[in-house]
């Protein structure tokens, strides 16, 4: 019998405005965060992601430290990094992190494992960004003895082995549920399933449509190592208001700002209104609307993709926490349900 369809929130902790304009200071926004997740609690989202980033504009630099926090609040959410880079940390200190918060939230903790998106976290942390890929694959091999094992035996090249080394806390009961988030390398694919893990594929432009041939890779892969059929999940951006004329004009110019900021570093030219409506639109990533639209959106990229979880980034760079609160709502009370009734 297939698992059940999950509805997941994710955030980074984007630094808003607040209602005169001026920016909320970073511990206000962390406060913020909690309580959105408590909401997301209430109205029934399934699973709750918080990402890792060392940067100004996203106030969340400790997943976990954050999710225990929720998880005090909170009865029934998955708690989730969204993601943690596996690249800079230790494995053995971010396996003892989640396994400490599996316990205190009696078993809802799960992490999504990655290279980032940026890479302040390699000098912030001493690493060689030249090292960028030997990094990830690496720590990630150890990650996954520690996810078989209480006891490790285990040697690479970026750290110092282990030899039957006891680690503590052991996960109270199964195993700790591990992701690896990739945002659209074949490699990075094969990669998960040579390892036998869950797959988030990070779509945050473009036509979802083009993601199908890495799905398919992964679970021929999957195949080909000798792994069951695993979840497949999305992680993409959204905004949700009563209207779809609402929703954009609420979201345009956070998103504008943000993609503009972020796209200077990257050599981007600014964002567009007109690329904001396409990708608002039937073929794009921007799952932006009214309830109807966005759940309508949400069904055909589960379908096409053949997801077994939705995660949707409510935070939009500066959007007001007021905004950020009424979205959560529409959907946990309108398009989760919406989605679970269409895919029935």
């Amino acid at each position: 019998m297939a698992a059940p369809f999950e509805f997941g929130l994710d955030t980074f902790g984007d630094v808003t405005v607040a209602e005169g304009g001026s920016p909320v200071a970073p511990a206000q926004v962390l406060r913020d965060v909690v309580d959105e997740a408590v909401l997301a609690d209430q109205v029934g989202i399934d699973a709750f992601g918080v990402g890792e980033h060392h940067r100004r504009d996203f106030a969340i630099s400790a997943p976990e430290v954050m999710l225990a926090a929720i998880a005090g609040r909170t009865q029934r959410l998955l708690l989730g990094s969204a993601v943690t880079v596996l690249s800079t940390d230790d494995p053995v200190r971010v396996f003892q992190r989640f396994s400490t918060l599996n316990a205190v939230s009696k078993g809802r903790a799960e992490v999504i494992l990655g290279r980032g998106s940026f890479t302040e976290s390699y000098p912030l942390f001493g690493y060689d960004l030249s090292r960028y890929n030997e990094l990830f694959e690496d720590k990630l091999s150890l990650f996954v003895e520690l996810l078989k094992h209480d006891r490790v035996t285990w040697n690479g090249s970026t750290r110092s082995g282990l030899s039957d080394s006891v680690i503590s806390p052991a996960i109270e009961s199964g195993t700790l549920r591990t992701w690896i988030g990739v945002g659209g390398s074949p490699q990075s694919v094969v990669r998960a399933a040579r390892y036998g893990l869950p797959l988030t594929l990070a779509i945050i432009g473009g036509n979802p449509a083009r993601f199908r041939p890495f799905v398919d890779l992964y679970f021929q892969a999957l195949e080909q190592f000798g792994h069951t059929a695993l979840p497949v999940a999305v992680h993409s951006p959204g905004h949700v208001a009563t209207t779809d004329a609402e929703a954009r004009e609420e979201l345009w110019p956070h998103h504008q700002a943000m993609m503009t900021r972020i796209g200077a570093e990257r050599g981007w030219p600014p964002i567009t209104r007109e690329q904001f409506e396409h990708a608002a639109g039937p073929d794009g990533a921007l799952y932006v609307g009214s309830p109807e639209t966005v759940a309508t959106k949400v069904v055909n990229t589960v379908r096409l993709l053949g997801l077994s979880r939705f995660n949707l980034k409510y935070s939009a760079g500066t959007l007001r926490h007021s905004a950020l609160m009424k979205s959560i709502e529409l959907i946990g009370t309108k398009v989760a349900p919406r989605v679970r009734e269409m895919m029935q």
